[in-house]
């Protein structure tokens, strides 16, 4: 059973009963599931992820007034919850795992993940926040909300970045693609630098992996899963995975540096696709000017291009 849907049926047997019972007048405003660090919240958990914070259990939400009257009693009731159900558990816990569920204020959950406590409401707010803790902040699953406000944060981080801020991230990682892939991995390889060649090889497959994350407006995960999540996105995601598969397995540098290209190629197309660049060139680095040229807001758009 993935640990998603574990929790699920964990919280619908032991948690909403006692929310319910016990916490009644509060039952309609109170919100719980399973979102933030761990496979199991982006459904990738599998027999080697059970051995450490896996295993029953949830997240309560609380908006903050509740949360000063009812967190401490209620984390306690929680607590007292049987640890293993239909065959699974108890969690183990590791050094690192804490917090991972149990009782929350909404606003400090989101200030875990993204650094601040309310919704991003500008364009450097948006900026400053990694994709990879979108993503944490976004995953997962959602199996009770009373008054809605945990999923009022959560559908307006899944609404996506603004266009500009987009259009600036997406025009600096065909910049680092160029430079990684296009330019660095062959001068480095035929150098010698074998350790730079397979740094500038890293890089440009993360680099490639937001990319399209970006094209497909979906937040990248961090490194552990993107290759993996890549697999699961309509645009380019199946094909690119499948390339870059073969690019990393490969040994054969005339091959690495065919890929290299295709990849380009198709990232390219999808910029016509997507009306962002309408260049000739097949170097990634001469179409970077030309999308960010596209941002309305003039102090973004004047800003280094390779920064983003």
């Amino acid at each position: 059973m993935k640990g998603l849907d574990l929790s699920e049926k964990y919280f619908k047997a032991y948690g909403l009963p006692l929310i319910q019972d016990k916490f009644s007048p509060f039952a309609g405003r109170i919100s719980a599931g399973l979102v933030g660090d761990g496979s199991e919240c982006f459904g990738f958990d599998d027999k080697i992820s059970r051995d450490h914070d896996w295993g029953p259990g949830f997240c309560v939400w609380l908006m903050r007034e509740d949360f000063e009257k009812i967190s401490s009693e209620l984390q306690e009731e929680i607590a007292r919850l049987p640890q293993t159900f239909r065959g699974h558990g108890p969690r183990q816990v590791s050094a690192w795992g804490q917090g991972r569920t149990g009782v929350f204020e909404i606003s400090q959950f989101y200030l875990n993940f993204t650094g601040i406590d309310h919704i991003p409401d500008d364009l450097e707010e948006w900026l400053f926040i990694p994709e990879s803790s979108l993503a944490t902040a976004t995953n997962g699953r959602v199996f009770y909300d009373a008054p809605g406000e945990f999923s009022r944060w959560r559908e307006r981080l899944l609404e996506f970045y603004p266009e500009d801020v987009r259009l600036k991230k997406i025009a600096s990682r065909c910049m680092t693609i160029a430079q990684s892939g296009q330019y660095n991995f062959g001068r480095s390889f035929k150098r010698g630098e074998f350790l730079a060649a397979q740094y500038s090889e890293t890089k440009f497959c993360a680099d490639v992996i937001s990319l399209i994350f970006l094209l497909n407006k979906r937040y990248t995960p961090y490194y552990k899963w993107m290759h993996r999540a890549l697999k699961g996105l309509p645009i380019l995601g199946e094909t690119c995975y499948t390339i870059i598969n073969d690019f990393v397995t490969s040994h054969d540098y005339e091959k690495k540096s065919q890929l290299i290209e295709e990849i380009c190629a198709l990232l390219i197309q999808e910029f016509k696709n997507q009306n962002l660049s309408d260049g000739a060139s097949g170097f990634l680095l001469d179409h970077g000017p030309l999308i960010q040229a596209k941002i309305e807001d003039e102090s973004l758009r004047e800003r280094n291009v390779w920064v983003g």
